[in-house]
């Protein structure tokens, strides 16, 4: 979703606002290929940011404008994007028609795909071109967002003094980054788990087939290393992400494992059914983890053997490049699958 500007054409500051953190990115388009500008993340208070909706837009405000403060991002131009209950991504097949023909049906007709309001949403769709000489219909791509939601976003940037160009879905940003790193030809499934909730975007030579959100994601195990231990919240994030070793814990981290990312592990088999099912002649060649929860000491292994598909840590910047005096590259290196989704924003010009 585009928000209206004119002009020349110009990089956006990606922005990816999650329920446990805010992750920055700017990055420049060179001669060879993208540069990282800045990056970086900072921890939102509780509870600041629920399933996608703003709770408090005071807090999480001045939580951005602290990182771009340090970052000392001087580009006001910002794009974000939303997940969760206030977004529905739906692949709908149509006849072929002309661009304003779609536009004009998908207005009229977009109530019986969606279950909210057509009054209360704003629209986007892309046509997939999927039709070819024997078959004259196409996969359109419908995408309805609650104006409340978006419109609370776009209050709390531009009370900070950025100015909100870009709207784009988490799937959609994931898929962008990806493709500026991957050939577009392959058959992936593009995972990204955040704390509260994990991202499943399948891709078929290139165009996105299956995508959803489900609300699940890292934060559960925290809680339950937490509560099983009584410890602090930094300290069962050590825990789970291997810095601490778990020695006498080690059984019960076990099982805590188990239980929570078998339930993961269900849900993206539960996709990649779905598209096998509909694609039996087009077998999935890999499995890309993105996000904070990808960092889960032995999920990608578990994965792996669970699916049967090669699994890898997707780092978004790992063909781009940056002033190595300015940015540190075990940095680069730690953060990158947390930055998935805010480096698809950034790779997204405007126009200014």
């Amino acid at each position: 979703m585009n928000l209206p500007f004119v002009s020349r054409e110009q990089l956006v500051v990606g922005v990816d606002i999650g329920s446990h953190s805010v992750k920055i990115c700017e990055l420049k388009k060179t001669d060879k290929g993208y540069q990282i500008v800045a990056l970086g993340s900072a921890v939102l208070p509780e509870g600041a940011v629920d399933d996608g909706t703003l709770v408090e837009p005071e807090a999480v405000g001045e939580v951005i404008a602290g990182l771009f403060k340090n970052l000392k991002v001087k580009n006001k131009k910002v794009g974000f994007s939303i997940s969760g209950y206030s977004v529905i991504v739906k692949k709908v097949n149509l006849a072929v028609m002309g661009e304003k023909e779609l536009e004009d049906y998908i207005m009229q007709e977009a109530e019986q795909y969606i279950p909210f309001d057509i009054s209360d949403v704003y629209l986007d769709f892309q046509d997939l071109k999927t039709n070819t000489e024997k078959n004259d219909r196409t996969d359109v791509m419908l995408v309805a967002a609650k104006k409340e939601i978006v419109d609370d976003y776009l209050e709390m940037l531009k009370s900070i003094n950025l100015q909100p160009a870009i709207v784009d879905v988490d799937g959609f940003a994931l898929e962008n980054t990806y493709e500026t790193v991957y050939e577009k030809s392959e058959n992936v499934a593009l995972v990204d788990i955040g704390a509260s909730k994990m991202n499943i975007n399948i891709l078929s030579e290139g165009i996105s087939v299956v995508a959803r959100d489900i609300v699940v994601g890292s934060r559960q195990l925290t809680e339950q290393i937490q509560g099983a231990f009584d410890l602090e919240y930094e300290e069962a994030e050590a825990l789970k992400l291997g810095q601490t070793p778990a020695e006498d814990r080690q059984e019960e981290m076990e099982d805590i494992f188990s239980s929570t990312c078998t339930q993961w592990v269900l849900e993206i088999k539960k996709a990649i059914d779905l598209y096998h099912s509909n694609n039996p002649d087009k077998p999935l060649t890999r499995l890309v983890l993105s996000g904070g929860g990808c960092k889960v000491v032995g999920l990608s292994d578990f994965l792996e053997s669970e699916t049967s598909i090669p699994v890898e840590i997707f780092n978004p910047f790992s063909n781009m490049n940056y002033n190595k005096k300015k940015i540190d590259a075990g940095y680069i290196e730690r953060i990158g699958p947390e930055m998935a989704i805010a480096s698809g924003i950034a790779i997204r010009p405007t126009v200014i």
